[in-house]
């Protein structure tokens, strides 16, 4: 018999293992959607509960509840203590509703079973090059959106409730002193979360929130309950068309959302728009070059897949803002998974 011993373990999962994880990515999703969608994280924010507790509370069934928790918990977004107990832990904490960094609403809608329909169709894109919606049904997904009301809320509350969590970063990183006495445009603003939260910070400045009419409609009743009706316009119409007037423009997770030629007619109509001296100020993740991990490569799949746009990195946006008319002056991060870029409006 030899006496040469046994060859130690490898630590950490083996390739095999790391291939499988991946290979059912979408499994974590559907039960993350699931647990998220009965308030799971909410009922333990007050501590460990028992899965018969969450279960009873939630009107599941208990040994499936459990199953579905254990398989998270596995993965890190939860912790499973002694007796089928669950608690939150850092990465789940965000799931809650209501906290000014609650992710909840954009992990609904990551999750949500329309984009388990969507990502089953890049066979089909690698193909095309086309959007899902525009090669499967023939719109844009804002246009789908606005056709399927549940679809359209459910994404319109996920970036209400992210720009909740970017903007007290942004607000932290950046001084908008320099917004005194002028009118800041947020340009497809949504729900005016970002632009309401800036003119409470500025109480000498004025906006203008500019999105499709049946979009703004939705966020008079918040500009109001911020006291802010008599600070903050609101217009609609088409930024491929013409946008308002102003001094500063502001636009969120929107330039992402089109091609370089797309955008620059964005740009274009802001251009002409602005007035003498404005600044631009564009609120984008900044993606990383090189093979390295970066949530905005996953994102940029998303812009591929939905409104068939793209993230950029920082060379992209210096480029795309002079091309458009404006000169890049900075680029500021901030503890959130965007950059602020602030630029100048350059004279033609």
């Amino acid at each position: 018999m030899s006496s040469a011993s046994a060859p130690a373990p490898q630590a950490g999962p083996q390739p095999a293992e790391q291939l499988l994880q991946h290979a059912t990515g979408y499994m974590v999703s559907a039960a993350l959607y699931g647990v998220t969608a009965l308030g799971i994280p909410d009922l333990l924010q007050a501590g460990s509960k028992s899965v018969t507790e969450l279960a009873v509370s939630t009107g599941t069934n208990e040994e499936t509840l459990y199953r579905v928790l254990r398989a998270l918990a596995s993965v890190g977004l939860f912790a499973e203590g002694p007796g089928r107990t669950f608690s939150l832990n850092a990465v789940s904490e965000p799931l809650c509703a209501g906290g000014p960094g609650s992710l909840r609403d954009l992990a609904l809608w990551l999750c949500d079973p329309f984009h388990l329909e969507v990502y089953g169709q890049i066979p089909n894109v690698l193909r095309s090059g086309r959007p899902v919606t525009e090669e499967r049904y023939g719109v844009s997904c804002f246009d789908y959106f606005d056709d399927h009301k549940e679809i359209g809320e459910r994404f319109h509350n996920a970036m209400t409730g992210f720009s909740a969590s970017v903007i007290a970063a942004v607000l932290d990183s950046y001084d908008f002193a320099w917004l005194d006495g002028k009118t800041l445009v947020d340009v497809a603003g949504g729900h005016g979360k970002v632009l309401t939260e800036i003119l409470k910070r500025c109480p000498g400045a004025r906006g203008v929130l500019f999105d499709l009419e049946s979009v703004v409609g939705g966020a008079q009743g918040r500009i109001a309950s911020e006291g802010l009706a008599e600070r903050c316009a609101t217009a609609h119409g088409d930024f491929f068309q013409a946008v308002p007037e102003g001094d500063a423009y502001l636009m969120k997770h929107i330039l992402r959302d089109w091609d370089d030629a797309r955008a620059l007619e964005i740009l274009g109509n802001i251009h002409r728009a602005a007035r003498p001296g404005a600044r631009l100020l564009v609120l984008e993740a900044v993606m990383s070059g090189g093979q390295g991990p970066d949530f905005a490569k996953w994102m940029d799949l998303e812009m591929l897949l939905l409104p068939g746009g793209r993230e950029r990195t920082g060379q992209d946006y210096r480029a795309l803002l002079e091309a458009g008319g404006f000169r890049l002056t900075r680029v500021v991060p901030d503890r959130s998974a965007l950059s602020l870029l602030e630029a100048e409006r350059l004279e033609r």
